[in-house]
């Protein structure tokens, strides 16, 4: 790269991670709400590192240089300008949250817990929960708390090979990339018109019990759905594990 080259990507990168973490809620596509100010602060120290080798480049010839009439500074080929395309995407092009794409290739890993009982629902129906707490209640909850329950779910849209259709969250602990998949099997006759893949729903219904508890049987987990409507994404895509 020229001389400025290393200046204009790190400025680039840290312009980029400053706009998702300040503006509004991108960052949430990529990492938990708590591990925001350290984007900030990463961001900052890019910016801080581009000025100074930006100010490092701008140094004069030294003697040596001058006695010989060239220097032999940093430059390289022109071709290299292209790694700041990737940076200039990230700032003008954040990507999507992940969906369908990712849940699909996910293995249905669950978490390693045991049978067991659960603390009680909340009083009066319907009762929001997440994908997760839905499935760990009917796959594993020996006192059976989501039996008579209404419950109402909000996800993303996935379909299977069998005609079948989820509604889909991705569950995160650190950031996006150490997201799992949950979701629940829809059916019923409010879910006969399955939304398109990545479509955003939420989804009212009562559990439909399938399998012994604590089996794979029992897993993906059963809403019939007594209504399905089309929400926008929220801000927070992910559920935290």
């Amino acid at each position: 790269m020229r001389r400025y080259g290393p200046a204009v990507l790190l400025a680039l990168t840290g312009a980029a991670v400053l706009r998702i973490s300040l503006f509004g809620d991108l960052y949430l596509r990529y990492v938990q709400p708590g591990l925001r100010p350290y984007l900030i602060v990463s961001g900052a120290v890019l910016v801080l590192l581009a000025v100074a080798t930006a100010l490092t480049a701008r140094r004069p010839a030294t003697d040596a240089q001058d006695a010989h009439g060239h220097g032999h500074g940093p430059a390289g080929p022109r071709v290299a300008w292209l790694l700041t395309l990737p940076a200039l995407a990230l700032l003008l092009f954040p990507p999507p949250a992940l969906g369908s794409y990712s849940a699909e290739r996910e293995a249905a890993r669950r978490a390693a817990q045991g049978v067991g009982t659960f603390p009680a629902l909340p009083s009066g129906d319907p009762v929001e929960l997440t994908i997760a707490e839905f499935g760990s209640r009917a796959v594993y909850d020996s006192a059976r708390s989501l039996t008579g329950r209404t419950v109402r779910l909000t996800g993303f849209v996935t379909h299977g090979d069998d005609g079948t259709w989820y509604v889909t969250r991705l569950q995160v602990s650190c950031c996006a990339a150490d997201a799992t998949t949950g979701k629940a099997e829809i059916r019923g006759r409010a879910a006969a018109d399955a939304p398109p893949t990545d479509t955003w729903v939420t989804v009212t219904g009562t559990w439909h019990p399938e399998g012994g508890l604590g089996t794979d049987a029992a897993w993906p987990p059963v809403l019939d759905a007594t209504d399905v409507r089309r929400v926008a994404q929220p801000a927070n895509p992910y559920e935290k594990r």
